[in-house]
Formats: C-alpha cells, sequence, structure tokens
C-alpha cells in the first residue's frame, strides 16, 4: 500500500515540477530574464559564471532545482523512509518530470505543424479562388 501511494505521489509530484521547469525555461513570460542568462552563459567571464546562468535555460538542468524545492516542500522519499529516500525521489522526479516535457514538447511541435499546414492550405485556396475569377 506504501509503495503505490509513493509511485502515485511520484507521478503527480513530477507534473508542477515539469509545470514550472518548462515554463521558467521556453515560455514567453520569461522571456527577458532567460536571454539575460543566454547572455551571461555565452559572454561570462569565468565557467562558474557560464553554468552558473547556463542552469536557467536547460529545461533538463532547471528541473533538478525546482525539484529540489518541491522535494524541500513535501518531504517527499521514495522507497526508502531515511536521507537516501530523498536522493531516489530525487532523481525519479526529475526523470518523471523530463519524459512530461519531451511529450509536452512533442504535442506542441505536432500543434504548431497543423497550424501552419492549415494556414497553407487557406491561402492555397485563397489563391486558388482569385485565379478562378
Amino acid at each position: 500500500m506504501v509503495i503505490n501511494l509513493q509511485i502515485l505521489w511520484l507521478f503527480l509530484l513530477a507534473l508542477p515540477i515539469a509545470c514550472v521547469a518548462w515554463t521558467v525555461t521556453h515560455e514567453e513570460v520569461f522571456r527577458e530574464p532567460r536571454e539575460y542568462c543566454v547572455n551571461r552563459c555565452k559572454k561570462g567571464r569565468t565557467i562558474l559564471e557560464r553554468k552558473f546562468f547556463y542552469l536557467f535555460t536547460c529545461e533538463y538542468c532547471f528541473s533538478h532545482y525546482v525539484t529540489l524545492v518541491f522535494l524541500l516542500l513535501t518531504g517527499y522519499k521514495l522507497l526508502l523512509m531515511d536521507w537516501r529516500g530523498y536522493i531516489i525521489a530525487g532523481f525519479a522526479l526529475v526523470w518523471i518530470a523530463n519524459v512530461y516535457m519531451s511529450l509536452f514538447g512533442l504535442l506542441r511541435q505536432d500543434i504548431s505543424k497543423e497550424k501552419t499546414e492549415i494556414k497553407l492550405m487557406e491561402e492555397t485556396k485563397s489563391l486558388n479562388t482569385e485565379i478562378k475569377s
């Protein structure tokens, strides 16, 4: 019973982790801070500076830190009830969250492709109508 609940928590807790990581690293609302981080990542004087700012541009990297925050907020542990449970939970959550983000990325790509195809079909139809007239 306990393991079933832990697995349920694993898949549910990975959802907000994926949401936060994706939003910060991809969505328009965080475009300016992300562009600043990309610039500092490329032009930073030290490797430490470049790597620090890279963390805010990569959903995989950033998801580790988001996961850490969620582990601190929830106290979630996986399989073991001591400190090792936090480590196992952390890596499992990062992995599941990144699976979610990959699936979401593919879904958005398909939607974008369909919108482009529909627009091209409408333009072709409009052009054919103009030619016939």
